[in-house]
This record gives C-alpha cells, structure tokens and sequence, in this order.
C-alpha cells in the first residue's frame, strides 16, 4: 500500500495552482480509508492535510506540508472572504436536512457579501437521486462547491461532478456544516485552538468520536509506519 505515499506527495501543495479544482483533506481516519481508495483519489486535484499528527508523518516522507482544514481556524475563512471580494457563488452541500441552512446563516453573519446559491442536505434515497443533484448543479454551475458528507463520500461526489462537467472549485468539510450549525463560527476555544487540542474538543462535544481516536488513530500510527517503511524502502531501490 506505499502507493498511497507516492500519489500523497504527488497531490500535495497544489491548492493555488490554476488547475487545482478538487480539495480534500486527508486526517489519521480518513487515511485507513484512503488506503482502499487509491484510484479515486487520483482523480483529485489537490490533497491537503487536517491535524499535527499527520503533518508531522508526511515530514517524515519528505513532504514539507502545513495543517490545513476547512473550517474557520484555516482555509474557510480564506475562501469565503476572497468569494465575497470576487462575487463569487458557493453551493453548500451535506450533514443532515436543515444543517446546511442553519450553518450558512452563521457564515453570511460572518460574512455579509457572500453569495449563496443554494444548500442541500447530504443524503439520497438512490443513484438517480444523487445523479439529478449532480445534474442541477452543472445546469447551475456555481463557482464554489463545498461538500460535507464524510470520506470517501464527499470525494467521489466532487470527483463525479467535475466528471459531468461541472467547471467550479470544490472543497470536501467533512463534519464543517454540523459544527458550524452547533456551535458558530467559533467552534473551538481559542486556546484550545491555539494549542492543537481541537481532536480533545471534539471528543468532548462528540463523544462518538472517542472511538476513532482511541482506537482508529493508534492503527493508523502502525499502518502509516509499514507503509512510510515500504515508501523510503522503494525509494532507496529506485537509487
């Protein structure tokens, strides 16, 4: 599986660059599940990633990357403030019925001149279903689609709008909308912002999460060691 590395690396750093059109974020969890994903992955423009710990891993692999995420402590405020200075629109989509709407609210608070198109929720009761909303939203075309519906979910949606001809710029957020319509737009305490302790946060506020981090992320530590080794061990070889 140290393939997964190779096209890590190769997807890294590209957020500016003018053919970057698909971003997602890669953290511990949604790495075991990247692992079984490699050829969808492919398809993505840019993969950026969410949390100290696995910065601090990819370094290891000789990417110089930074922690980036889509929510207000990071890029989000970024995007939105740049839509709002350039006029252009951004189609959210995600979480349960409503959450979309209420998150929304809290981001034109926040940011008065953004232009929203339209929120949708993240679920569809079939294919056809999913495939209608993949067509209004090419009919519909908005500059920026923000999708929120959990890996590999929210990636193959992107992936499969773009396939459609859809021409904007999309961002997965993972659970983004649902924190943002709970909590506002200052989800996290300052400090605890401040001190990389966001993962505690979220296990205090989601206490279903305890599982992923107590269990998920000591895997991923061992997974990512076997496959960081078959990487350099390759490396070496190609020397």
């Amino acid at each position: 599986m140290n393939r997964l590395l190779f096209l890590l690396k190769e997807k890294s750093n590209k957020e500016k660059e003018i053919s970057c059109r698909i971003v997602t974020f890669l953290n511990p969890y949604s790495y075991l599940i990247a692992r079984k994903e490699i050829d969808m992955l492919s398809h993505l423009d840019c993969i950026l990633y969410d949390g100290v710990l696995l910065v601090f891993l990819m370094r290891l692999a000789g990417s110089n990357v930074q922690r980036t995420s889509f929510d207000m402590t990071s890029l989000a405020p970024v995007v939105f403030r740049e839509a709002s200075e350039s006029g252009n629109d951004i189609y959210f989509l995600g979480s349960e019925p409503g959450v979309a709407d209420e998150a929304v609210a809290r981001f034109k608070h926040a940011f008065p001149k953004l232009k929203v198109c339209g929120t949708r929720h993240g679920f569809f009761a079939n294919v056809q279903e999913r495939n209608d909303v993949i067509a209004e939203l090419v009919e519909k075309n908005p500059s920026i689609v923000v999708v929120g519906m959990g890996t590999p979910a929210q990636e193959k949606f992107l992936v499969d709008l773009k396939a459609a001809g859809w021409m904007g710029k999309g961002y997965t957020c993972g659970g983004f909308l649902h924190q943002t319509a709970r909590g506002g737009t200052q989800y996290y305490p300052e400090w605890m912002d401040r001190m990389n302790l966001r993962w505690l946060y979220r296990m205090i506020d989601e206490p279903k999460l305890i599982r992923r981090y107590f269990l998920d992320y000591p895997k991923f530590i061992l997974v990512f060691a076997y496959d960081l080794s078959c990487y350099w061990t390759q490396m070496l070889r190609r020397r």
